[in-house]
């Protein structure tokens, strides 16, 4: 048996309906979800503020670091003496008198003014760095410091802060949570 055609819209007008579908959003959903980002914001922003502060902290005691360990191992390969300091901006090439160890790290042999420097490293990001003495730290043949041995601190925002002891046999570690 033979089906009967369906018959055609004509004009191509849809049906009418009662009710239209919905485009976007309404306030409401516009609100909650504002005031839930505007929640997550306050809670989220102090807590990276202060992950920020103390890896700025942590970026400079690595930076020391391994200046004084580089200077270390350097004197006792090349079996001469060789000193870190902050550099001096005016000459380029030597140590500063300044106490100011955020400048960039120069590591260069002792008591040579011709030779070239052996390694600079760049500017430190915490407020201050402070030295026991207006000096630059020396490490002789044998990887000593006598004399020359002391404590830095270094002080970042939000009281973040930290040690770096070098001893007189020249080794170097870090203490966390010092005062500043």
């Amino acid at each position: 048996m033979p089906r009967a055609p369906l018959p055609r819209s004509h004009g191509g007008a849809r049906p009418r309906s009662r009710h239209r579908t919905a485009c976007g959003f309404t306030l409401i959903e516009l609100v909650t979800t504002l005031a839930v980002m505007a929640i997550l914001a306050t809670w989220a922003v102090p807590a990276f503020q202060a992950q920020a502060a103390r890896q700025e902290v942590t970026t400079d005691v690595m930076r020391l670091k391994t200046a004084l360990s580089m200077a270390r191992s350097t004197a006792i390969t090349r079996r001469t003496p060789i000193v870190v300091c902050p550099l001096d901006d005016s000459t380029s090439a030597g140590c500063s008198k300044a106490n100011d160890w955020t400048q960039p790290l120069l590591i260069k042999p002792w008591n040579d003014a011709d030779a070239p420097a052996l390694r600079i490293l760049a500017d430190g990001e915490v407020e201050s760095i402070t030295y026991r003495a207006d000096r630059p730290v020396r490490f002789t043949a044998l990887g000593r410091a006598s004399g020359y041995n002391g404590t830095f601190r270094i002080c970042g925002r939000r009281s973040n802060a930290a040690r770096i002891i070098v001893s007189n046999f020249g080794r170097v570690r870090v203490e966390r949570g010092a005062d500043c």
